[in-house]
Order: C-alpha cells, then sequence, then structure tokens
C-alpha cells in the first residue's frame, strides 16, 4: 500500500488578525507546518496550536521565513547567509518551547513562502537554512522542493530530506509553481486539488497548467491553510487517498 503525509501550514494568525481554522485543520492532517513569528504566528498562537497539536498526536514542523510581517514572507530578502541561519535558527528556538511546554517537540523544519523559492534557487540561502536546522538538532528532518539545493544541503549534512508536493497550486511545465502573481495559481476546487493528491501519491506526477504531466516524486502533501475552502479542501485531500487506499502517515514522528 503506498503511503504520504499531510502537511498544512498553520499557526499564521497575528494578534487580531485571524487567518485559517487551524483546529479543524488539525483534524485532518499529519503535519502542522507552524508559523515561527517571523511571517505571521504570534507567541500565544504558536502555544494553542502546539498544543492543540499535541493533543491531536500530529507532528510539528517549524516554518521558517524571512523577517517579513508586513509582506507575509512572500517577498524575496537578500539576506546574509550568516543573518539568516540566525534568524531560522531564533525561530526554531522559539517554536520549539512551546512545542515542548505542550509535552512534544519540533519534529522537522519547512520554508515559508520567498524563502521556500529562494532555497530552490539560492545555494547560500538554501545552506542557511539547513545549517541552521542542524545546528538546532541533527536528527531534525527538512520538508522541501524535490531536487532543491535545500535537500541536497540537508543530506549531505546527514538529515533526513523529505521532497513535497502541493495539491492546491498550479505548476509550470518545468516542475515549478505556477508564481501567485498569475492567473489560476492558486487551486480551490476540492475535486480537483483531491485527484492531484492521488495522482501525486500513486503515479508520482501531477498534471501542469500547460496540460502536461510533470513528474514528482513527493514524501508529504501540502494543502495551504490559508487558501480559501482550506478545511475542505483538506478533507477532500484525506478522503480521496483513504479512497484511492493510500495509507496518510506523518514522515516524522
Amino acid at each position: 500500500m503506498p503511503a504520504i503525509d499531510l502537511n498544512a501550514d498553520l499557526g499564521e494568525s497575528y494578534g487580531i488578525w485571524s487567518l485559517g481554522d487551524d483546529d479543524a485543520m488539525l483534524d485532518v492532517v499529519t503535519s502542522a507546518n507552524v508559523a515561527c513569528g517571523f511571517h505571521g504566528g504570534d507567541p500565544s498562537t504558536l502555544r494553542r496550536v502546539c498544543h492543540a497539536a499535541a493533543e491531536r498526536n500530529v507532528t510539528i514542523g517549524a516554518q521558517v521565513s524571512y523577517p517579513d510581517l508586513l509582506g507575509f514572507g512572500r517577498r524575496f530578502i537578500d539576506i546574509d547567509p550568516g543573518e539568516l541561519r540566525d534568524a531560522v535558527l531564533y525561530q526554531l528556538g522559539a517554536l520549539d518551547g512551546f512545542a515542548q511546554v505542550a509535552g512534544t517537540g519540533v519534529k522537522y523544519l519547512k520554508p515559508h513562502g520567498a524563502l521556500y523559492h529562494a532555497c530552490v534557487t539560492h545555494h547560500d540561502q538554501a545552506e542557511a537554512v539547513a545549517t541552521a536546522a542542524h545546528e538546532f538538532d541533527p536528527s531534525m528532518a527538512i520538508l522541501g522542493a524535490p531536487g532543491s539545493p535545500l535537500l541536497a544541503v540537508a543530506d549531505a549534512l546527514g538529515m533526513e530530506a523529505v521532497p513535497e508536493a502541493f495539491a492546491d497550486r498550479a505548476y509550470l511545465g518545468d516542475g515549478r509553481l505556477v508564481p501567485r502573481s498569475e492567473p489560476d495559481a492558486v487551486i480551490t476546487d476540492p475535486s480537483i486539488v483531491a485527484a492531484r493528491a492521488v495522482a501525486v501519491a500513486t503515479e508520482r506526477r501531477v498534471t501542469a497548467i500547460d496540460g502536461t504531466h510533470v513528474e514528482v516524486h513527493a514524501r508529504s502533501i501540502c494543502v495551504h491553510g490559508d487558501t480559501n475552502g482550506a478545511v475542505e479542501l483538506a478533507r477532500a485531500v484525506r478522503a480521496g487517498l483513504e479512497m484511492a487506499e493510500v495509507g496518510v502517515h506523518a514522515f516524522a514522528l
């Protein structure tokens, strides 16, 4: 039986600004990429989400970002790699404090937004992110884009490198994600999103925006917590995977 992890970006509310339904998503996913305060997520949100995840046996991962609250971490920053390493380490420590209080810990790292894409195209930044994770905990897994420098550096450091695919994002023919600034970059039809997730898990492919099939070897599938109708999408993905007899399990325990 094929098996795959289902992850979502959570804990991104900040102050009086509420984003997504973390509790409902935690009832569906197996791994939670929790914001660490640099693109979203305030201390009380981090505490709440970590406790809710621990209660449901959902694995906690750190979704680290550029220091970019105003841009929600979706703007590239040409930051010194040493500063980026320290910023990532800072975020890991902050989230792990709340995870420990909740009786668990941070098991993996995933970059957010612009940093995620930078870890595909900027080797120095990818190395900084992976190095920070290794300094924090060499046994930590790293979740990222298949074939990216981030996963290559993680593997070279002896860490578990976990490739992922996106159920609710459109792909270009070369395997990159369609930029959010482009039309139809985000997919919100539950049946389509579920079918894409099943294709990734069982056929290792996704249909690109030009109609071609892109080969994707993924151990985890992401549904964004801030996508319109995210809970419905996640439930459709989970149901579709289970109907296709795909085991849904966390990659990190």
